[in-house]
């Protein structure tokens, strides 16, 4: 079975503390929850998440949806995206089955960085590491006024941006990532195409500004 691996690269830096934090795990409870409801992801979505503040962790490795639990996550200290781009690298090398001569590998990656402030480390030295990896479509989402979107127009295909990093807003933007993963694993499952670009995902809601 070819898996859709899916990467959430979740910013748990100290300006997260409070309502974010928690809208961030309510967000990923309720996107297991739906995603659990779709034949299709539950059978073809694997799911990944690694946290970054002060060092980046994989806190909970690439795991089917009827297995996943979710590790309390806690936020503190700085924002270290570089150190979690080197990480992510790390894991999709490792955790990702390549197409071979004999055998259809997984399907590409969707990866998925959300994140309310600047980098605190070298950013470009975890983000050429990736690049020499299958990576896949990455998106990501500046949350907040604080956040720095040309950083990530510059890591990832597609970003968005949302205005506040209040709880009504990271609920918006997890509704709009479970809708993506149900929309590809369904995509990749019926057409066997795989993932090129933003506009092949459903358009995101209101709150979700597409940085152009």
């Amino acid at each position: 079975m070819r898996r859709l691996p899916v990467y959430l690269l979740l910013d748990t830096s100290g300006s997260m503390t409070g309502e974010p934090i928690e809208a961030v795990k309510n967000g990923v409870q309720m996107m297991m929850h739906s995603l659990r409801q779709n034949p299709q992801a539950l059978e073809t979505a694997y799911v990944s998440i690694i946290t970054f503040d002060s060092e980046a962790k994989q806190i909970v490795p690439l795991t089917d949806l009827a297995s996943f639990q979710m590790v309390d996550i806690k936020a503190a200290s700085t924002t270290a995206l570089g150190a979690a781009l080197s990480l992510l690298a790390d894991k999709m090398a490792t955790e990702i089955t390549k197409t071979t001569a004999d055998t259809k590998g997984d399907w590409k990656p969707l990866t998925f960085i959300m994140t309310d402030g600047v980098p605190t480390d070298d950013w470009q030295i975890g983000f050429n590491k990736l690049k020499n990896v299958n990576k896949g479509l990455i998106v990501g989402c500046a949350a907040g006024q604080g956040a720095d979107d040309a950083i990530l127009k510059q890591i990832c295909g597609a970003t968005v941006r949302l205005d506040n990093a209040d709880s009504e807003s990271i609920s918006k933007f997890f509704q709009w990532v479970t809708d993506s993963i149900s929309t590809t694993s369904t995509k990749v499952e019926e057409t066997g195409i795989e993932l090129a670009g933003l506009d092949q995902l459903p358009p995101p809601p209101s709150e979700l500004v597409i940085v152009s």
